[in-house]
């Protein structure tokens, strides 16, 4: 039975460290920086759910995956977003460390991901 505790208090303590390691941001500072393209904004959905609609000015990982070097700015500092289809989506992930294992250091979450922003009557763009 300790065996078990102990597993299952190293799986939380995994998963809430794991959670934590790129911070949030909320959907009016990412309305923002796709007004302002002041960001590099990343859709980790699928490529259905990109076509469907997608924050302005995000691009699909799915399609930059390969090329993605070439594809985020010069500036290591230049903020990242990465986003997903809503707060339980684990996507994100494979987009924010590919940018990080890239070197870039500004990396951010928006944990509503499509489904919130699409909740809040945040405008979309359809994807091609």
């Amino acid at each position: 039975m300790k065996k078990l505790f102990a597993l299952m208090a190293a799986v939380l303590l995994t998963a809430s460290v794991h959670a934590a390691e790129f911070t949030d941001v909320s959907l009016q500072d990412v309305k923002a920086a796709s007004d302002a393209k002041t960001a590099v904004i990343i859709d980790a959905n699928s490529p259905d759910s990109y076509k469907a609609g997608h924050v302005p000015g995000a691009l699909s990982f799915a399609a930059i995956r390969d090329n993605l070097a070439a594809k985020l700015p010069a500036d290591k500092n230049a903020l990242i977003i990465a986003y997903c289809g809503n707060p339980k989506c684990g996507a994100y992930l494979q987009a924010a460390k590919a940018a990080q294992k890239l070197g870039y250091t500004n990396i951010k979450h928006m944990p509503d991901g499509i489904d919130g922003w699409n909740a809040a009557k945040l405008p979309t763009e359809p994807g091609k």
